[in-house]
């Protein structure tokens, strides 16, 4: 397979969408894998120091926190109800443990899937990125 003509030739692009995003999630470089996307914690920096691309155009805005809610609500859901209902555990332990479990869930997945949302938008071509994919094999 031959790269396109604007990628330096060393340059790895993925070969399928499930491959890029867990670059994104990994909070790498979606084009290359090769670098962190991540200045400061949320912060994505203005280029890949690897290959170059763009970041200033990406629009994650709220959607990683919608997907690191509904991960976490999801993960904790069967906890609840197993202390609240199964273990009979006073509701004030329930309150002590979940707000804390819940707190550092969101941060830990926070990052992951703001890479992953920029990583989507490059993948698709949105926000001013520009769509590269690897060729496909007429053979395959």
């Amino acid at each position: 397979m031959t790269q396109p003509s604007h990628l330096r030739p060393d340059v790895a692009l993925p070969a399928s969408a499930s491959e890029m995003l867990l670059r994104g999630a990994r909070c790498q470089c979606p084009r290359c894998g090769e670098a962190r996307i991540f200045g400061k914690w949320l912060k994505p920096l203005a280029h890949c120091p690897a290959c170059a691309l763009d970041l200033t155009g990406q629009r994650a805005d709220d959607f990683p926190a919608y997907i690191a809610m509904f991960v976490t609500g999801h993960l904790l859901a069967p906890i609840l109800i197993l202390m609240l209902f199964d273990w009979a555990i006073p509701s004030w332990v329930v309150i002590a443990t979940i707000i804390p479990l819940s707190v550092v869930f969101m941060l830990l997945l926070l990052q992951p899937a703001k890479g992953a949302v920029i990583a989507l938008q490059w993948w698709h071509g949105m926000h001013g990125f520009r769509r590269e994919r690897l060729p496909e094999d007429p053979l395959a």
